[in-house]
C-alpha cells in the first residue's frame, strides 16, 4: 500500500543506487591509466510497481549489476594481429642483430678483406720475387681466415642466445598460464553468487593478451566464469587447471638445441605463432641457411684457391702445395696450410720453373672468375649477394613489423573508444549522479517532515 514509509524506501533505494553509481565512476577515473582496464557501467533499472486504488505506483530503482562496456570482436582481433606483431618484430630484431655481424659496407668486413686478399695475389704478381709481398699475402690470407673464424663464431653464438629466448620465452609462458589459472580460480569463486568480478577478469584479459604477444592462443568463456586457453587443439589452461611447457635438448646441425614439448613428455609443441614463431624460424631456417652459405664461400675459397696453387711451383721449386689446408673448408675451420705458414718460399706465383707471375695473376683473377652459384657469380658476387638478401630480410621484417604494429594500434584504439574511460565522459556521468542522489536524499528529507507532521502535528488542535 502507498505511503510515506514507501516514500522514504523509495529514496533510500535512490540513495543506494547513484551511490553505487558515483563509487563506480570514481573507480573508472581511478583506472583511467591502468593497462587492460575496461571502463564499469552500473545497470540500473525500475522496482515492481505496487498496485493501489488509482492503479500501480512506482516503487523506486534498484542496481541490477555493475557491467563492463567491452567488444569481444575487436579483443579476438588485438589478440590475432598481436600475434603477427611478435613475430615480425622478434625476427627484426635478430636480422638487424645478423646484418650488424656482417656489418658491411665497412673496414675490416669480410668483403674488404677479400678484397685486400686479391690485392696481395696482384701485388705479388708485379714482383714474384719479393718476400715481403709473400709476407704480405700471408697476413692478409691470415686476417681473411680470422675474418670467416669471426662471422661464424658469432653467428653461432646468436644462434645459442636465440636458444636461450626459448627457455626464457618457455617460462614466461608457464607463469602466465599459472596467473590466469590462479585468476580463473578466483572468478568462479566470486561469481558463484551471481556477481561480476570485473576487475579480475580484466586482470585476465590482459595476462591472456601479453600471452598471444608469444605464442598463438585462442580463448573460450566457460559457463562458470573461468576460460579455456588453447595452443592449436591443445589446452594450456582449463578452469583453475594448467598445463606446463618445457624443453629437452637435441643435437641440431651439429649444435645442442632446445625443443619445446609438453612438460615431462617428448611431444613436441605446433601452431606456435607470436614471438616463438619468429623465434623458430631464425633459429632453425635463416641462420643456419646464412652458415650455409658464408660456409659454401669458405669452401670454394679453399678450392678454387688450392686448385690453381698447387699446380705452380714455389721459390724453392715445390710444387703441389695447397694454400688451405684441405681438410678445413668451413667458415669456422678454414686454415692456413702449416706449411705455408712455417715457410713463405712455399707460396706460389709461377706456373713453372722459370719464374713468370701467372698463378699470381690467377689467385688474383678468382675476384672476377664466375665459380659460384653454377657459374654465374664470382666469390666477390656470392657474398654480395649473401649480403643483399640479408638487407632485404631486415627491411622486409622492418616493413612488416610496422604495418603489424600500425594495425595493432589502430586496433587497440577502436577498442579503447569502447571500452577505455574518457574522463569527460565520467566527468559529465558524475555531475549527473551527484545531483540524482542529491535529489533523493531530499526526497527522504521531505517524506521525514511529512511523517513529523503526521506524528507530532495531526490530532492536537483543540486540546
Amino acid at each position: 500500500m502507498p505511503g510515506l514509509f514507501q516514500g522514504l524506501e523509495i529514496g533510500k533505494r535512490a540513495l543506494l543506487s547513484h551511490q553505487y553509481n558515483l563509487q563506480t565512476i570514481g573507480h573508472n577515473i581511478a583506472n583511467v591509466n591502468t593497462p587492460g582496464y575496461t571502463r564499469q557501467r552500473v545497470s540500473i533499472s525500475a522496482t515492481y510497481p505496487e498496485q493501489s486504488a488509482v492503479g500501480q505506483i512506482g516503487s523506486g530503482i534498484q542496481v541490477d549489476n555493475v557491467r563492463q562496456i567491452r567488444d569481444l570482436f575487436l579483443g579476438e582481433q588485438y589478440r590475432e594481429t598481436q600475434k603477427y606483431y611478435g613475430q615480425w618484430s622478434y625476427k627484426e630484431k635478430i636480422l638487424s642483430q645478423v646484418e650488424s655481424l656482417f656489418n658491411e659496407p665497412n673496414d675490416n668486413a669480410l668483403n674488404d678483406l677479400l678484397d685486400d686478399f686479391w690485392d696481395s695475389w696482384s701485388q705479388l704478381s708485379t714482383n714474384a720475387d719479393s718476400s715481403n709481398n709473400r709476407e704480405i699475402i700471408l697476413a692478409k690470407a691470415d686476417q681473411l681466415v680470422n675474418g670467416f673464424h669471426q662471422l661464424a663464431w658469432n653467428l653461432s653464438n646468436l644462434r645459442e642466445s636465440i636458444d636461450r629466448d626459448m627457455n626464457n620465452l618457455t617460462y614466461e609462458i608457464n607463469s602466465l598460464t599459472r596467473e590466469i589459472a590462479n585468476l580463473n580460480k578466483q572468478i568462479k569463486t566470486v561469481e558463484l553468487g551471481d556477481n561480476r568480478a570485473n576487475d579480475l577478469r580484466d586482470a585476465r584479459d590482459l595476462l591472456t593478451d601479453q600471452l598471444a604477444d608469444i605464442i598463438d592462443v585462442n580463448t573460450v568463456e566457460l559457463t562458470n566464469g573461468a576460460t579455456r586457453v588453447y595452443i592449436g587443439s591443445m589446452i594450456l589452461v582449463d578452469g583453475s587447471d594448467q598445463f606446463d611447457i618445457g624443453t629437452i635438448t637435441e643435437n641440431k646441425d651439429g649444435q645442442p638445441m632446445s625443443t619445446l614439448v609438453w612438460e615431462g613428455t617428448k611431444v613436441e609443441l605446433r601452431n606456435l605463432n607470436g614471438e616463438l614463431s619468429g623465434l623458430l624460424e631464425m633459429r632453425d631456417e635463416i641462420i643456419p641457411e646464412y652458415q650455409a652459405r658464408l660456409n659454401e664461400l669458405a669452401r670454394s675459397l679453399v678450392t678454387e684457391v688450392n686448385l690453381i696453387h698447387q699446380s705452380g711451383y714455389g721459390e724453392d721449386g715445390s710444387t703441389n702445395i695447397a694454400f688451405f689446408d684441405p681438410n678445413y673448408t668451413d667458415a669456422s675451420t678454414i686454415r692456413l696450410n702449416s706449411i705455408i705458414e712455417d715457410n713463405i718460399n712455399k707460396i706460389v706465383s709461377s706456373a713453372g720453373l722459370d719464374g713468370d707471375n701467372l698463378i699470381a695473376l690467377a689467385i688474383s683473377d678468382l675476384r672476377n672468375s664466375k665459380v659460384m652459384s653454377s657459374g654465374t657469380k664470382s666469390l666477390n658476387e656470392y657474398y654480395n649477394s649473401l649480403v643483399g638478401s640479408l638487407g632485404v630480410g631486415v627491411l622486409e621484417a622492418t616493413s612488416f613489423t610496422s604495418n603489424y604494429e600500425l594495425m595493432l594500434n589502430q586496433i587497440d584504439n577502436s577498442r579503447q573508444s569502447v571500452q577505455g574511460v574518457s574522463l569527460d565522459e565520467e566527468m559529465a556521468n558524475m555531475v549527473k549522479a551527484q545531483h540524482a542522489y542529491d535529489a533523493a536524499a531530499r526526497v527522504i528529507t521531505a517524506m521525514d517532515q511529512a511523517l513529523d507532521t503526521v506524528i507530532s502535528g495531526m490530532g492536537i488542535v483543540g486540546r
